[in-house]
C-alpha cells in the first residue's frame, strides 16, 4: 500500500493505507490538543485562531496559530521535496520511507517532551507534531493521486456528502463507484475517530510518551515494504 501508484493501485490498498493512517493522524491530532492546546492537524481551525487573534488582539494566540500553519507547510514542502528527488534518482519505496521517518520522529517526540519543561516541552511537541502531519497528508496525497486524506477529515466529510447526495437521489442501487467510495470514505472517517479515541486513552495512562506507540507503528506498517524494495533491487 506504500508501493502501487497511479493505475496499478486499488481500491483495497487505498482503504488499508488510509485507515491505518488516519488512525494514526487520528491519535495524533488528540494527544497534540490533550498536551498544547491545539490539533497539529486541523488547519482550518488553526486558521480560524490567527483571524480570532488578529481581531481581539491577542498576539500569543495569533502566533501559536501561524506557527501551526507554518509547521503543516513546512511538512509538507519537506516531503515533497523529498519524493521529487527520490522519484528523479530512482529511490525505492520512497513514500515507505518517509512514512518510516515520520514514525522515527514520532517516537523521538514521546521520548523527548516528557524530559523537557511543562512550556518549552508543550511547543516543541505541538510545532513537530504539525510538520509531521504535514508531512504525511503530502505523502499519502502524493501517493494516492488526492483520492485520500489521512490528517484532515473536512474533506472526506464533504465526499461522503457528496457520495451519499447521489445514493439517495437515485431509485436505482447506487454505481459500484459510488459504493466504492462510499466504503473508502466512511472507512478512513471511522479510523479517524477510533484513531482518537485511542490516542485520548493512551495520553490519560502514559501522556505524551504515547506517541512512542503511534511512531512504532507507522514504522512496522512502512518498514516491510522498504525491506521488499531492497531484496528486488
Amino acid at each position: 500500500m506504500l508501493v502501487h501508484e497511479g493505475p496499478s493501485r486499488t481500491i483495497r490498498t487505498d482503504i488499508r493505507l488510509g485507515c491505518t493512517l488516519a488512525a494514526v493522524a487520528g491519535g495524533v491530532n488528540v494527544t497534540g490538543f490533550l498536551a498544547f492546546g491545539a490539533y497539529a492537524a486541523n488547519m482550518t481551525g488553526n486558521l480560524s485562531v490567527v483571524a480570532t487573534g488578529l481581531a481581539s488582539g491577542g498576539v500569543m494566540t495569533m502566533l501559536r496559530g501561524l506557527g501551526l500553519v507554518a509547521a503543516f507547510v513546512a511538512g509538507a514542502i519537506v516531503a515533497t521535496l523529498r519524493l521529487m528527488a527520490g522519484c528523479r534518482w530512482g529511490v525505492a519505496c520512497i513514500h515507505a520511507r518517509i512514512i518510516v521517518l515520520e514514525g522515527v520522529a514520532l517516537m523521538a517526540l514521546g521520548l523527548m517532551t516528557g524530559w523537557l519543561p511543562a512550556g518549552p516541552g508543550a511547543g516543541v511537541l505541538g510545532y513537530g507534531l504539525g510538520f509531521l502531519m504535514g508531512m504525511q497528508n503530502a505523502t499519502v496525497t502524493h501517493i494516492s493521486g488526492a483520492r485520500v486524506r489521512t490528517t484532515h477529515m473536512t474533506g472526506m466529510l464533504t465526499d461522503l456528502g457528496l457520495e451519499l447526495a447521489q445514493w439517495m437521489g437515485n431509485r436505482t442501487p447506487p454505481s459500484p463507484d459510488v459504493a466504492t467510495r462510499l466504503r473508502l470514505h466512511g472507512a478512513i472517517i471511522a479510523s479517524f475517530v477510533l484513531g482518537g479515541t485511542a490516542g485520548a486513552l493512551g495520553y490519560a495512562f502514559w501522556g505524551t510518551r504515547s506517541l512512542m506507540g503511534l511512531g512504532a507503528v507507522l514504522i512496522v506498517l512502512a518498514l516491510p515494504a522498504i525491506v521488499r524494495g531492497a531484496e528486488r533491487a
